[in-house]
């Protein structure tokens, strides 16, 4: 029996007792199904140099940290309590060193009942902490920052696409 009060809700994840409850998908179509995500790491210029020479002693942090956005991404439903076991079709993890940061992109998709916009997020996050991983004998002050939905398409709700940095309140 739940303690929290009893009565209607209109968020997903909230049963009718208030509780918790995994959204039930079963009833909705399949449709094809994108989700697009970026997050930066702020970094040193000392690890910027060490990053774009490929002197770090744990290797290649863009491959380690590629290899563990997709492997978060394939692993969201075992991280994040509610959300579904997704048959990922694709997932592209990019990550680009700029000016004293580093920016991971991941986009994910798949043909399901639910979107991936926490499979793409997750990837981004858990890239974002492998690039900390790997950089933190050099630089312990890094900062994971802007971590958002850049894009969304499919499913009932249609396509999103996020305002540009510079639009937002």
């Amino acid at each position: 029996m739940s303690s929290t009060p009893q009565h209607p809700t209109e968020l997903s994840h909230i049963n009718r007792a208030g509780d918790a409850s995994m959204v039930d998908v079963g009833a909705k179509p399949v449709t094809e199904r994108f989700a697009q995500a970026e997050g930066f790491v702020r970094i040193s210029e000392a690890l910027e140099t060490r990053i774009r020479e490929n002197s770090l002693a744990k290797g290649s942090v863009f491959e380690v940290a590629r290899v563990a956005g997709v492997l978060a991404a394939k692993r969201t439903d075992e991280l994040i309590p509610l959300c579904h076991t997704l048959p990922l079709d694709g997932i592209d993890i990019a990550i680009d060193l700029e000016a004293r940061r580093v920016r991971v992109r991941a986009s994910v998709h798949c043909h399901t009942r639910t979107g991936v916009e926490m499979e793409a997020l997750t990837a981004v996050t858990v890239a974002c902490l492998t690039v900390i991983d790997m950089g933190k004998a050099v630089d312990r002050s890094m900062i994971i920052e802007g971590v958002r939905v850049l894009e969304k398409r499919g499913g009932r709700s249609g396509t999103y696409r996020a305002d540009a940095p510079e639009a937002q309140a």
